[in-house]
């Protein structure tokens, strides 16, 4: 019986393990933290860069195209036209807006939130 009692460790060594596993823990997920807010900075830049050059590469467009087709259109008919185009850059406006917004609403750091989830769990099911 002697035997079993020097196999265990004793409760420092215990606090010793839990305190390693938790300063572990807590290091993996700063690490998942900073690549992740890395991630999300690119990403946004990336969004915005892109956001841009295709607003300035479709205005440009568009405003070409519309001008040759007014100018095409009879004389009589040309503000109907320009209406007309006014009405389509509206609603082709409001669905990128739309998107836009559907873009914003992706969850930051989704794998960090995740992994936190994931922690929460299993500490509540060794309780």
């Amino acid at each position: 019986m002697s035997d079993d009692a020097e196999d265990r460790p004793g409760l420092l060594t215990l606090g010793r393990r839990f305190g390693a596993t938790l300063l572990g823990t807590l290091h993996n997920r700063g690490e998942l933290l900073v690549v992740e807010w890395q991630l999300e900075k690119s990403r946004l830049a990336e969004l915005l860069i892109s956001t841009l050059g295709v607003l300035f590469l479709g205005i440009m467009g568009m405003v070409m195209l519309t001008a040759t087709i007014v100018l095409l259109v009879p004389e009589e008919f040309r503000p109907l036209a320009a209406g007309g185009f006014a009405l389509l850059y509206l609603l082709s406006a409001f669905g990128a807006w739309r998107w836009v917004k559907s873009l914003l609403k992706q969850q930051p750091f989704a794998e960090s939130v995740r992994q936190a989830q994931q922690d929460r769990v299993w500490l509540d099911s060794s309780k």
